[in-house]
């Protein structure tokens, strides 16, 4: 067993994937032809525990011919393979979009760990491109070797130059394909690669290899920090932060535990400066303002002291209105959310109405009597009352008889709907996705 074959065994060993079935991310490239080469040559992994992924992007003219070379391939070793072919949308973004549409792909997979063939010098670019962009500890240790998940993924050649690899393809006389994009310097990772990185290494011998073992250590800081947040949340973080709680901390400390509550909800980290604002305008802002800051697929809220991470929905289409006849769980993605009906005592929705029910959204003027001798309010107050954040409000899901209000979930039911002493009535549950 050659020396890339024992790394290879140590990180299964050290990763406990002694009984994991692998699917190979076979590009095509030399990195990839070469881990599929060892897994399946060097450590014997049979087809039943060995497969490859070829994901066909179409954006190269040479794309087809691409996946025709790695179909021949695993012909030859006798390892299936499944090609998917994606639509990967053109503009600013084409590498983030390709990237994205392959771990989507990924993700399909039947096997337990995707195996990825970044090497030491992949791992080495990621790390100076993240340093230009004024990553933090997290951003800087870049790739890990191994991720858990459902699949997992795995990095095993991340330790291994690219000349290694290099070396392993001409003496087992591989083939391989050659992407020209990858020399193209307009791509900010292919100028690193050609022109910066090599000067750095010609002027100081070992710089790569110094890179990507700093990237080993970010983890450790990455992992501390983590720590530390989760002691400065007491436990963990939960589904708002406590404002007051930020204001008591030192800026660095109140970041650290911004960044953890962010990436735990999946955000895509935000540049230095956007968080600074973000921590900054949620610090200062009055008590009553209605605060938005934009998140991607989030939005930031500040409501009685507490900051919420709020999923945007599209504008609610005119006229909005769905029957029910208070049965099962009603999606209501316009919304937000689920409504159901719970078994209540008197009090709640009398049976007789569920079968003319109709569910609006608030257009405002709406009013409620609660109780038999009192006051017909408005649900503006009665929300308010049940501290309901602003941005639930205008999405809560009203149920009417005609056209009189009869319920609202969290709040009540109108006397002129509501179940008498000798029979059971119904509330609705209003489930926010």
């Amino acid at each position: 067993m050659d020396v890339l074959a024992r790394q290879l065994a140590a990180s299964i060993t050290a990763h406990h994937l002694e009984d994991a079935t692998f699917a190979v991310a076979l590009s095509g490239g030399i990195d990839s032809v070469v881990l599929l080469h060892l897994l399946r040559c060097s450590l014997k992994l049979p087809p039943s525990r060995l497969r490859a992924i070829h994901v066909n992007h179409q954006i190269n003219p040479a794309a087809a011919a691409w996946a025709a070379h790695c179909r021949r391939y695993c012909r030859e070793l006798g390892v299936p393979l499944r090609v998917h072919k994606v639509e990967v949308a053109r503009g600013n973004s084409t590498e983030a979009a390709a990237r994205s549409a392959r771990y989507e792909a990924f993700a399909k997979s039947a096997a337990s760990v995707i195996a990825l063939a970044h090497n030491r010098d992949d791992q080495s670019e990621t790390v100076l491109l993240q340093l230009l962009r004024g990553a933090g500890p997290r951003g800087l240790a870049a790739m890990p070797e191994f991720r858990a998940g459902e699949p997992a993924l795995w990095r095993p050649l991340l330790g291994v130059p690219r000349a290694d690899i290099a070396a392993h393809a001409r003496r087992h006389r591989l083939r391989w394909v050659e992407d020209d994009s990858n020399v193209d310097t307009a791509y900010t990772r292919n100028f690193l690669r050609h022109e910066v990185l090599p000067l750095i290494e010609q002027r100081l011998p070992g710089a790569v290899a110094v890179l990507a073992r700093g990237a080993r250590l970010q983890v450790e800081a990455a992992v501390l920090l983590d720590d530390l947040a989760r002691i400065d949340l007491d436990a963990g973080s939960g589904a708002t932060l406590r404002v007051a709680m930020l204001a008591g901390m030192p800026a660095p400390r109140a970041r650290n535990v911004l960044r953890y509550h962010l990436r735990q909800r999946g955000l895509v980290m935000p540049d230095a400066s956007r968080l600074d604002e973000l921590l900054r305008q949620v610090l200062e802002s009055r008590e009553d303002a209605r605060l938005q800051i934009d998140l991607g697929p989030l939005s930031a809220r500040r409501f009685r002291g507490e900051l919420h991470l709020v999923r945007k929905l599209p504008p609610l289409p005119a006229g909005f209105a769905r029957a029910w006849n208070g049965r099962g769980l009603l999606q209501l993605p316009e919304l937000g959310g689920s409504l159901e009906m719970l078994r209540a005592g008197q009090g709640g929705l009398a049976a007789r109405w569920l079968r003319t029910l109709t569910v609006r959204a608030r257009v405002g003027g709406e009013r409620l009597q609660l109780h038999a001798g009192g006051p017909r309010r408005t649900l503006r107050n009665l929300l308010q009352e049940a501290a309901l954040p602003p941005w639930q409000r205008d999405r809560l899901p009203l149920l009417f008889v005609g056209e009189r209000l009869a319920a609202v979930p969290g709040v009540g039911v109108d006397v002129q709907f509501q179940s008498q002493r000798s029979t059971a009535g119904w509330l609705p549950r209003w489930r926010i996705d």
